[in-house]
């Protein structure tokens, strides 16, 4: 099983930019397709994006579709979430996880998961 962690959250400004990095460690990065997920309070956690294992094809919620971009760096065995264009209702705690395939991850089924990192956008 690949271990995660995530980094790079924050408090931003609306209309900022933050970048947030996945950490990858146990088994091969490269094999597992990646997503991203956020859960603001109160609210069940929505899937932001996926990418798969070579970063060939993405796919963007339409809530951020635009504005965020998925990345990863097989080499480094790190994902990124580029996010631009901050508003404060993406203020939530960000999650990473891991999957065979992203038909698991658009779902939010995932092998393995972070231990999130908050973002926080004021108006």
């Amino acid at each position: 099983q690949v271990q995660l962690v995530e980094s790079g959250g924050g408090l931003v400004q609306s209309g900022g930019s933050l970048r947030l990095s996945c950490a990858a460690s146990g088994r091969p990065f490269s094999t597992y397709a990646m997503g991203w997920y956020r859960q603001a309070p109160g609210k069940l956690r929505e899937v932001v994006g996926t990418i798969t294992q070579n970063g060939d094809t993405t796919y963007y919620s339409s809530s951020v579709k635009g504005r965020f971009t998925i990345s990863r760096d097989n080499a480094k065995n790190t994902g990124y979430l580029q996010m631009n264009s901050l508003k404060p209702e993406d203020t939530a705690v960000y999650y990473c996880a891991a999957a065979p395939d992203t038909n698991r991850l658009r779902v939010g089924v995932a092998d393995s998961w972070g231990q999130g990192t908050q973002v926080t956008v004021s108006s």
